[in-house]
């Protein structure tokens, strides 16, 4: 501060501070919505995106889906109570096993595709080891790792077999060691069930996303336990999130009929893909493997596929004869798989 008539004054200098602000997005940009940005964009092509493959063998709705890492083998759960692994090529039924409570609502596929990960309204995740052997009973194998106080909603490996997050009805996230079935974290902030989780796509990444039925998705630091962000622009539950591949944004899809794209490092929501004739929610999303079209499926039984920066719709699957309860793209990119409640999954390209 300027030195006043009265102040005393010495041979000493000022001390001078300066705050240097560093962005790696010029500030007019985050203030700026996707779709404006990339006017001048070329469009996308028309896509010829069709059934390749339909899986049948469920007795019941089918819930959710996961890819093996060697982009050939998938795991499905159902509402019969049953978790199948399907080889994505020839259409056989490589393991299956009979769990003792339906509504299997959660899948995962292991890393290394030596185990799964299941669980549902028996309020636990369980981790089943995947033998060579096909006639072995796996289902004797089955090791409880998780215990929620409520329903599992959802299941992922960590980048290892050895910690796996989960998320529940009773609201929160969790932290298992895979071994001891020991709660490592949890995570609580969602002041009602959280429906979906994804974990961030980089190797050391030490974030996942969660979105529930209190309209919110929020970002976890997985060794603090804290809510490090949180976005609140649905008007209905939050059915699944979805990290874009470079992991600097997310997806969400919603009853409210939306599905929204939050940048992380403008801490905003940049991009809503909505159209007046979708009126039915949507229930699952995930992104292509560069990152520029987004698949949502909906409960009107369609896949609709998103320009994710343009903000529109170029293309409508359809094949499903119920709602689509979950979509994921291959590692690999070259393929799209999604379940649902008609017993049925389709493996797109």
């Amino acid at each position: 501060p300027p030195q006043t008539s009265n102040q005393q004054t010495n041979n000493s200098p000022v001390p001078q501070i300066l705050l240097l602000f560093y962005s790696p997005t010029p500030l007019p940009l985050l203030l700026s919505l996707l779709h404006q940005l990339a006017e001048k964009i070329e469009v996308v092509g028309a896509l010829s995106i069709k059934t390749r493959r339909l899986l049948k063998g469920h007795g019941n709705k089918v819930l959710c889906m996961d890819w093996c890492k060697d982009k050939r083998r998938l795991v499905s759960s159902s509402q019969d109570g049953k978790v199948i692994v399907w080889d994505g090529f020839t259409l056989n039924k490589e393991h299956g096993v009979t769990l003792p409570c339906t509504w299997v609502m959660a899948c995962a596929y292991a890393p290394s595709g030596c185990a799964v990960a299941c669980g549902g309204l028996d309020n636990k995740c369980s981790v089943i080891p995947l033998s060579l052997d096909k006639t072995e009973n796996l289902a004797a194998k089955k090791k409880p790792v998780a215990m929620h106080t409520n329903y599992v909603s959802g299941c992922t490996f960590t980048n290892s077999d050895m910690q796996i997050l989960t998320s529940s009805g009773d609201g929160s996230c969790a932290l298992w060691d895979v071994e001891s079935g020991q709660l490592l974290q949890s995570f609580h902030g969602h002041t009602a069930d959280v429906l979906s989780l994804d974990l961030a796509p980089s190797e050391t990444g030490n974030t996942f996303v969660s979105g529930g039925c209190d309209k919110k998705s929020c970002v976890w630091d997985m060794r603090s336990g804290q809510n490090i962000q949180s976005f609140e622009s649905h008007e209905s539950d939050v059915n699944c999130v979805k990290y874009y591949p470079s992991g600097d944004a997310f997806a969400s899809a919603s009853d409210d009929a939306t599905c929204r794209f939050y940048d992380l490092r403008a801490d905003r929501e940049v991009a809503v893909y909505q159209k007046d004739s979708i009126i039915f929610g949507a229930s699952t999303v995930d992104f292509s493997l560069s990152g520029r079209l987004l698949f949502a499926g909906y409960n009107d039984y369609t896949i609709n596929v998103w320009d994710v920066l343009k903000g529109t719709r170029v293309s409508v699957l359809f094949g499903h004869e119920n709602r689509v309860s979950r979509v994921r793209v291959s590692p690999d990119g070259t393929a799209l798989c999604s379940a649902s409640w008609d017993n049925t999954l389709r493996i797109w390209a």
